[in-house]
């Protein structure tokens, strides 16, 4: 694999363990409670895990957020989502967001080839996005 894809996934994954341990050992209730919010949202219920995770993918990439958009790649990999159905997701984002999106595709796709190379996936420490 890549040695700069790897320090990337590895990069992103240690600094957001890091930083969200850090930010929910504070006492602030209303950040816990968004936290724990949004943990709550990707769960399964009427929509599947997959589905779910590949909305926030879509939507993080209209938002053109690229932390939101690495993380829900690597989940959208660990919920099965495979490298077609991720193209799908990445087209509807494109169709949604325009033009800008794509700059972000690009990081996208490069973190997902990263984690298909073996790249580590980012995990636990609530699902937040980023």
């Amino acid at each position: 694999m890549n040695e700069k894809h790897n320090d990337r996934i590895a990069e992103f994954t240690d600094f957001r363990q890091r930083m969200n341990e850090r930010i929910l050992a504070e006492p602030n209730q209303v950040v816990r409670r968004f936290f724990a919010l949004d943990t709550q949202t990707y769960k399964a219920g009427a929509l599947d895990v997959k589905t779910k995770e590949l909305l926030g993918l879509v939507a993080s990439l209209v938002l053109r957020c690229d932390d939101c958009i690495s993380y829900h790649v690597a989940q959208c990999r660990e919920a099965g989502v495979n490298r077609e159905e991720m193209f799908e997701a990445f087209s509807v984002g494109l169709v949604v967001g325009g033009s800008i999106v794509i700059p972000h595709m690009r990081r996208a796709v490069a973190f997902l080839d990263g984690l298909e190379q073996g790249g580590a996936v980012p995990g636990a420490a609530g699902h937040d996005h980023g």
